[in-house]
């Protein structure tokens, strides 16, 4: 096997355990996902391709594939004249719009908690978790605005790269 067989198999192997402990997907979701990133710009992906790569059987792949798709962490082609489906990530930006969202709901939960516990501080321990809500939403802000900041660099880039 060539160094470079070697370091994508240890590529896809590192890119499966994080997108299992991260983001909680499946073993193979995960493999697939990291076949993806690494191989959608080089050549097109099929569902047969990926049978063949991962050693999985067609309904495991299937299931782990439409997972992906609802998620919004794939996405597919088709090409004329050809019935086959073909997968690759979707756009960074789009992926950082997902995390955005999660961010902006986050914000609304701890408003109703900060509203609340203004509303019924009765304590130092409470005053405390105020203290640290605080702090959280000023993170929170932080973050949403390098995201903002992100999404509009990949945006531009996948713009000029089309």
């Amino acid at each position: 096997m060539n160094d470079s067989v070697k370091d994508r198999e240890e590529l896809i192997e590192m890119f499966g355990v994080h997108f299992e402990n991260v983001h909680h997907l499946p073993p193979l979701g995960s493999r697939i996902f990291a076949i993806l990133i690494l191989d959608a710009c080089a050549r097109t992906v099929s569902f047969e391709d990926l049978i063949e790569m991962t050693g999985a059987s067609k309904s495991s792949v299937s299931t782990n594939l439409n997972l992906l798709l609802k998620i919004g962490k794939i996405t597919y082609f088709t090409q004329p004249g050809d019935r086959k489906k073909y997968y690759q990530p979707v756009q960074f930006s789009d992926r950082f719009d997902n995390y955005k969202k999660m961010i902006d709901f986050e914000k609304q939960i701890l408003e109703k908690l900060l509203t609340y516990r203004k509303q019924t501080l009765s304590c130092s321990a409470e005053k405390l978790d105020l203290e640290k809500a605080e702090a959280y939403k000023e993170h929170l802000n932080d973050m949403e605005n390098l995201l903002h900041k992100t999404i509009t660099q990949f945006k531009e880039l996948e713009t000029s790269k089309q």
